[in-house]
């Protein structure tokens, strides 16, 4: 059953207290106030706990992987997020490394092709080693931790959507001893520019990781990967 319509100034209402709150407004806040105004509440609801709650991620690291998602993803609205990295103390060679991880993940698919087709004629160059080691000279220099290089390209590889690579770096990340649940706030940002599913779909990827046994997660990740059904609805086909 439609509702009534949004009154004018109800509309105007909501985006200048949005002003007020964030600085700025763009327009799918106009679209949610005059027609989905319970959208816009709990919009900001999930805003708030997804990228400005403080969890694992101090503010310079979540602005730092911020700028490596909104890169990846060509948001290029995410000004906002430039400023704030400059705020945290962020710096023009920190940016720079930030653009070298976006353009080496991009070129990540050479290195599957290697492991998927060529791997045995070039056995000493295994793939995912070769692809992550690259990451150290990527950053050299730069003054950027190598944990926080690989917690960026962790969220660029789930906002890409890119399977492979994100596979061998969280195998290195655990082989450097990098915090999973840093790992999974990094991640997880990619759900705000990206969408829900390529969260979803990087999860998938390190359950798969985890259940290989070829890394060895802490008590409360071992127990997500030893639940079992965890591939969603199943739904059987229909008879012709």
């Amino acid at each position: 059953m439609p509702t009534e319509p949004i009154p004018p100034e109800v509309v105007r209402a909501r985006l200048e207290e949005f002003r007020a709150r964030r600085g700025y407004v763009l327009p799918h806040q106009g679209a949610m106030a005059a027609a989905m105004p319970d959208l816009q509440d709990a919009y900001g609801v999930m805003y708030k706990a997804l990228t400005l709650t403080e969890r694992h991620l101090d503010p310079f690291e979540k602005e730092f992987v911020w700028l490596a998602i909104l890169t990846a993803a060509e948001e290029h609205v995410g000004t906002h997020h430039v400023d704030l990295f400059f705020r945290t103390g962020g710096t023009g060679p920190q940016a720079e490394a930030v653009f070298r991880l976006v353009a080496w993940a991009r070129g990540a698919d050479t290195f599957g092709f290697l492991d998927k087709h060529w791997q045995g004629y070039f056995p000493e160059v295994p793939a995912a080693a070769a692809y992550c080691a690259g990451t150290a000279a990527l950053i050299a220099g730069l003054g950027v931790p190598a944990y926080l290089a690989r917690l960026a390209l962790l969220g660029i590889h789930a906002a890409r959507g890119a399977h492979w690579p994100l596979t061998a770096d969280l195998e290195a990340a655990y082989g450097e001893g990098v915090s999973e649940p840093k790992m999974a706030e990094a991640m997880s940002l990619a759900m705000w520019p990206c969408g829900v599913n390529r969260f979803l779909e990087a999860s998938g990827v390190w359950l798969d990781l985890l259940r290989s046994g070829r890394v060895e997660p802490s008590p409360a990740f071992r127990a997500w990967a030893e639940t079992p059904g965890q591939d969603g609805f199943v739904l059987a086909p229909r008879g012709g």
